[in-house]
């Protein structure tokens, strides 16, 4: 066997997140004071990288005033004595569809199945589950960790993975990439560029692929993490 039964068992995500509305001027007062509240507390905003004024373009990073657009999957399988990749990728403007249709594919999982994002404990599966929660969808049993001490939280994590235990080391996932020598999506796009191109751009699907593009990056890096090879192009296949 090239690939151990527990890689076979990993479920691989990454989310693509915008702000609920196009601009702050379109939320009404009450939102405006609370976002408000909450942006003077963003790390860029205390930092000054970016002014109070400009930060709503930040407002997708939160749940409560965000929505997921794109989700992108991935799982490692073995055929013809080779490693292979299997993408998916969901990417929608109606939310609780997305999050429906996705939710529906959770369930068809095995429940021995671990989801795997990068920095997914802080960010991915918490996203996922609250706006689940505000679109009033009930929780995947994969995903609900509600209840569950740290240690019972079966969910992997490659940032986690490559922090040894080392709560304060953060290094992003084009940092691995790069530590790694994996090419990354994030070359020829990042996070900071989804808000223009989903808002502006109107461009969902330049948006998809580059959501797909992190998940292949993340089983990359996942599979380096293990001392296993990289995958090559043609180990990459669609599973639309």
């Amino acid at each position: 066997m090239l690939l151990s039964e527990t890689h076979q068992r990993v479920f691989f995500l990454d989310i693509e997140t915008v702000p609920a509305h196009p601009s702050f001027e379109q939320l009404d007062e009450e939102w405006q004071a609370l976002w408000l509240a909450k942006a003077v507390h963003d790390p860029a905003v205390k930092s000054g990288a970016i002014p109070l004024s400009e930060a709503y373009c930040r407002a997708g990073i939160y749940a409560e005033f965000g929505k997921i657009i794109c989700i992108g999957m991935g799982y490692l399988c073995e055929e013809n004595k080779q490693v292979h990749a299997r993408l998916k990728t969901l990417a929608s403007q109606d939310e609780k569809q997305l999050l429906s249709d996705f939710s529906d594919l959770l369930a068809q999982l095995s429940p021995a199945t671990r989801l795997c994002a990068h920095n997914g404990k802080e960010f991915d599966f918490p996203y996922l589950c609250r706006r689940m929660i505000l679109q009033g969808l009930p929780l995947p049993p994969l995903l609900d960790m509600r209840g569950k001490k740290p240690w019972e939280n079966p969910h992997l994590d490659t940032l986690e993975l490559w922090k040894f235990g080392d709560s304060k080391n953060f290094a992003s996932l084009k940092l691995m990439a790069k530590m790694f020598g994996l090419p990354s999506p994030k070359n020829s796009m990042d996070g900071s560029e989804v808000f223009s191109t989903y808002y502006r751009d109107k461009d969902l699907n330049r948006i998809a692929a580059y959501c797909s593009g992190d998940v292949l990056t993340l089983m990359n890096v996942y599979l380096r993490l293990h001392l296993l090879p990289a995958l090559q192009p043609q180990q990459v296949v669609s599973a639309e």
